[in-house]
């Protein structure tokens, strides 16, 4: 729960960040450590919710998702960000990556070839108390992004990232009834696909 009178806290961080991103030089370090200085609680707060219902025993965690997730933002290929919005899609895409990696190590190292599966709790389709397997849910996304690309990175930056309706339409340059419209069509279209409905 926020304080009274934190919300301008908090729009003044997020302008800073995209001050920050607009501004940003990749290859100098302080650069890239402020940017990290105001994004991490936001990113480790994400991967906390995308950790929260995991089996007892699973080792990820929320820290190590985040720094798994840093690494592959702040590799030497990295391009530079718009907006807010924008580093937090592509944050999204690559903690997506580091869970499906995770699950994909885990899934060959099983003797036997058995799959355990790794879950994570999602309303995508309202479901409650179901959760979704990462991978069925990375395969379902995929499936998804060939037949409507926009739906799929809709769903990836609201899962994935964390990010509102609002944040999502501006990374995506779409209007928030768009995005809205969209939102209601990707559910349904998964949890058919994930459902078997």
């Amino acid at each position: 729960m926020r304080a009274e009178g934190s919300a301008p806290a908090v729009d003044d961080n997020r302008a800073r960040v995209t001050q920050i991103l607009r501004n940003l030089d990749l290859t100098d370090p302080q650069q890239r450590d402020a940017l990290v200085a105001l994004v991490y609680d936001e990113l480790r707060e994400i991967a906390q919710r995308q950790l929260r219902n995991e089996r007892v025993d699973h080792t990820l965690q929320p820290t190590a998702l985040v720094n798994e997730a840093y690494l592959r933002l702040f590799d030497t290929n990295a391009n530079g960000w718009e907006s807010r919005a924008h580093f937090y899609g592509v944050a999204a895409r690559a903690m997506r990556q580091v869970l499906v990696d995770f699950v994909r190590k885990r899934h060959a190292a099983t003797r036997g070839g058995e799959f355990e599966r790794v879950t994570l709790v999602t309303d995508i389709a309202d479901a409650g108390d179901n959760a979704t397997d990462v991978l069925e849910l990375h395969l379902a996304l995929e499936k998804l992004s060939q037949q409507d690309d926009a739906l799929a990175r809709l769903v990836e930056l609201r899962f994935f990232g964390g990010l509102t309706l609002d944040e999502a339409a501006d990374a995506l340059g779409v209007s928030r009834r768009k995005a809205a419209q969209d939102w209601g069509v990707a559910r349904l279209w998964l949890a058919r696909e994930l459902g078997g409905t």
